[in-house]
């Protein structure tokens, strides 16, 4: 299970955590506030977890769940049993992601969730999900997804709504609309609203993998290959830092780190969102690993002859200013 931090440094169901084992089953129980509203959806045993933006790691598990993830997503016919997604489907899943692909999804009902947070991990993904629509912008404003798959009938706002806030927040994200509105006005208004695909309930798991698999083509096409702090440029493809022309010697943690803070230029990254970064909640060292990442960070480029980047943020983390 994993626990997100926020932009701001703190958890962003915090103040909500108290009310998880009392969250109510229906929407039209569920309380009007965004602020007293509850945390998380309870886990496949019934257990309220403690964020509703998790990963998952128990794919080793006794394969009960959700019918959708065996074909058909969404339907409740017992035939979408019979189908599972093809190998095929699969693996073209995991080559597409073969590099760490993070993917959120924004779905509020628990099995349908489950299943396609099963299904695309399977695939070869890392999933995040959460129910509600103002947990999705807070984790879209402090992780950068390569795609995020979203319900337009969210419990706590309207997922055209969403749709507009993540747009502003994180423009370059692909984002796919999982909706049971099968009419033509409401897939021209996400269209509109600057999404990339619209996938109508129920669909297959091949074809979501494969309309998923074709949007991070199109972005990752598109996508800058360079990322320029003053002298320091970061071969983004490459995944190699250069000075001057000269690649300074980075371990594979420090160039993610010295990524993670160039994306986030002027925003203080603190050392939880490092190490939900780097490690994904799973086998975390201690906290004081960062500041150690950090310090050799800071040596090897200024050994590479660049002025100090990296800036502390004394009792929250560390920052690479927007004026450099």
């Amino acid at each position: 299970m994993v626990s997100v931090i926020g932009a701001d440094g703190r958890d962003p169901l915090h103040d909500r955590r108290d009310s998880l084992r009392d969250r109510p089953d229906s929407p039209r129980d569920r309380p009007d506030s965004p602020r007293d509203r509850p945390d998380s959806p309870r886990d496949r045993n019934g257990r309220a977890e403690h964020s509703d933006m998790r990963t998952r790691s128990d794919l080793q598990s006794n394969g009960s769940g959700h019918a959708g993830l065996l074909g058909e997503v969404g339907a409740p016919s017992a035939a979408a049993a019979e189908r599972a997604p093809s190998a095929a489907a699969f693996g073209a899943s995991k080559a597409a992601a073969a590099r760490t692909t993070r993917l959120l999804l924004v779905e509020d009902d628990r099995l349908l969730a489950d299943a396609l947070s099963r299904m695309l991990e399977l695939a070869g993904f890392t999933v995040y999900v959460t129910a509600f629509g103002e947990d999705a912008l807070d984790l879209a404003r402090a992780y950068r997804f390569d795609v995020v798959l979203l319900d337009l009938s969210l419990p706590d706002m309207d997922g055209h709504a969403v749709l507009q806030k993540l747009r502003i927040a994180r423009p370059e994200a692909p984002v796919i609309i999982l909706s049971g509105e099968t009419a033509l006005e409401s897939k021209l208004e996400g269209f509109g609203e600057g999404a990339d695909d619209y996938i109508t309930k129920p669909f297959h798991s091949d074809e979501l993998l494969a309309r998923v698999n074709a949007v991070l083509r199109r972005a990752r096409a598109a996508a800058p290959s360079e990322l320029v702090l003053g002298p320091l440029v970061l071969d983004l493809a490459a995944r190699r830092a250069l000075v001057a022309g000269s690649q300074v010697p980075l371990t594979a943690k420090e160039y993610a780190c010295l990524e993670f803070l160039g994306q986030r230029r002027g925003m203080t990254v603190t050392k939880e969102m490092f190490l939900q970064h780097l490690y994904g909640g799973r086998d975390e060292p201690e906290m004081k690993i960062i500041d150690v990442f950090i310090c050799k960070l800071r040596r090897k480029i200024s050994e590479a002859g660049s002025p100090a980047l990296i800036e502390t943020v004394w009792g929250r983390g560390y920052t690479i200013a927007n004026e450099l």
